[in-house]
């Protein structure tokens, strides 16, 4: 069996500088406070959160986070987390470091929530003045808020680097750290992060390379003391009334999953770069990079259109299946899948009076469908998923016909061999078609999953007490598999066997060299 990551080389030294100070300003995060009083014999402990009045969360009770990857989303993430009493964010790290070329979905509205959240409505960004972005502003947004609206905590101030291995090597009381980097950078820090016993809460994919993301599960596994969190869990609908009625046999034995995306929503591009614009002031280009090979800047690689790249995506399927098919994927109990079948887009040319198709092995397709086969397992019999995106979908079912209806551009479908249950795409409002069969069936209640607490409290919860929560690396094992699966079917564009248990396509042995990467020097998750 290939082990998980592939040594490349010797690592050199650290890259990148960070404006970091030494360290020696960071929080003593062991200092006590308390105070004992006496009446008679009695000895009172008067609690730390009255010594210091309303909202005070003593040193010791503080976890510290340093938030890697503040592009928009990072930043816009962040602000929710910035008023949480028992946390202190002590660090950000991006390699770029103003806020200049930056994309969004609105030219005005991150920079409108970043203004209400601070109280200060002529905040600006900075750099071009457009779309904030980049280190300075997430230094600036933690200090101004810790300093305007939790001046009673006397929190110190914020750290920025530009390389986050850097920041491992500086902040030595940190405790964990939240991850909003492009898909490729997630593997190499999450590996990073547990090897320094740091607890890490990151977004998906938890890698854009199948060997990789295995192998920072296995290192999970094997630091239990680490508390880890992959945040598209929180958003997962629930599998409680579908699962019911297939076991009701509502919809006889269960054959077909069927799970569709408007994504992309970003530009995927069919061709290569020609042109080698500047690398924008302040950006290092080469740690945005990573583990990635060196090539020529270009802003079409960066920011929002990232995901559409093999080397530093992992396409629609990583960027939304995570939010609708974990709590399938768990329900189901599903493993590794045998066969992966691609249907997929192409792009034609012209050249000299003659028509070819594009080979391309470098972008997702436009648009594309990825069969992915379950064996039986247990009671459950063999399943087949099936994902869509780019505007593909699967065939509309002839219970909508009965209703003149369609499908709508985003969902899900359970399809058994004596009925179907169709869903919205998070799994949510499953109703049995067509209507009729829902007659003296009560519609399926709202279920709200951790009501009282956000999945980002809950991981502080894990920080706390050592232990691991739902939505852990480990739960997202199947998961991380098959959405690796999908951009490595798309790219090699025919069938492929798989055997889990190698962790290796038989049909097609030059397939096996995209489930993993070859990692410049520095960059080997093994010696970071």
């Amino acid at each position: 069996m290939e082990k998980p990551f592939t040594q490349n080389g010797t690592d050199e030294s650290l890259k990148g500088k960070g404006e970091s100070p030494d360290g020696t300003n960071s929080l003593n995060r062991r200092s006590f406070v308390g105070a004992i009083t006496s009446a008679a014999a009695a000895i009172t402990i008067v609690p730390r959160h009255v010594l210091g009045g309303n909202g005070f969360v003593a040193p010791n009770d503080k976890t510290t986070l340093a938030y890697i990857g503040v592009g928009t989303q990072g930043l816009r993430e962040l602000l929710p987390l910035l008023d949480i009493p028992e946390l202190q964010i002590i660090a950000v790290c991006d390699p770029q470091k103003s806020a200049t070329g930056y994309l969004d979905w609105s030219k005005d509205g991150l920079r409108d929530e970043i203004r209400k959240k601070l109280n200060n409505p002529g905040w600006k960004s900075g750099g071009d003045n457009t779309v904030p972005g980049g280190r300075d502003n997430g230094k600036v947004i933690i200090d101004e808020y810790y300093r305007k609206l939790r001046p009673e905590q006397k929190l110190n101030g914020c750290n920025a680097y530009a390389d986050f291995r850097e920041l491992f090597e500086k902040e030595k009381g940190l405790d964990a750290v939240k991850v909003m980097t492009p898909d490729h950078l997630h593997g190499v820090i999450a590996s990073a992060a547990i090897k320094r016993g740091k607890h890490i809460s990151i977004h998906k994919p938890l890698s854009n390379r199948l060997l990789e993301g295995k192998g920072v599960i296995e290192l999970a596994r094997n630091n239990p003391k680490v508390t880890t969190h992959l945040i598209p869990w929180d958003y997962n609908g629930s599998m409680e009334v579908v699962m019911k009625w297939i076991h009701e046999g509502k919809i006889g034995t269960l054959k077909e999953v069927h799970n569709w995306s408007n994504r992309p929503v970003w530009p995927q591009y069919p061709t290569l770069p020609t042109d080698t614009p500047s690398v924008p002031k302040d950006f290092d280009w080469d740690l945005w990079l990573g583990p990635e090979a060196s090539r020529p800047y270009h802003p079409n690689y960066t920011n929002m259109v990232f995901r559409g790249w093999y080397d530093f995506g992992g396409g629609s399927m990583a960027d939304m299946g995570h939010y609708s098919l974990w709590s399938v994927f768990m329900a189901l109990d599903l493993d590794s899948p045998t066969i992966i079948e691609p249907n997929l887009s192409h792009v034609c040319g012209l050249r000299d009076s003659t028509a070819f198709q594009i080979k391309n092995d470098f972008s997702f397709p436009m648009a594309c469908s990825v069969r992915f086969k379950y064996p039986a397992k247990g009671s459950r019999p063999p399943v087949d998923l099936c994902w869509y995106d780019g505007g593909m979908r699967p065939q509309v079912p002839d219970e909508l016909f009965e209703e003149g209806k369609e499908l709508d551009p985003e969902g899900m479908m359970f399809v058994g061999d004596k009925g179907k249950i169709l869903a919205g795409f998070h799994v949510d409002n499953p109703r049995l078609i067509p209507e009729k069969r829902m007659k003296g069936i009560e519609a399926a209640p709202e279920v709200t999953k951790n009501a009282n607490k956000t999945g980002f409290q809950l991981f502080l919860d894990g920080c706390r007490n050592g232990k691991q929560i739902q939505g852990s690396f480990a739960d997202s094992t199947a998961l991380t598999e098959a959405v690796n699966l999908y951009a490595l079917s798309l790219r090699v564009g025919r069938l492929l066997k798989y055997d889990g248990s190698k962790m290796e396509i038989t049909n097609i042995p030059d397939a096996n060299k995209y489930l993993s990467r070859t990692y410049r020097n520095g960059w080997n998750p093994q010696t970071l």
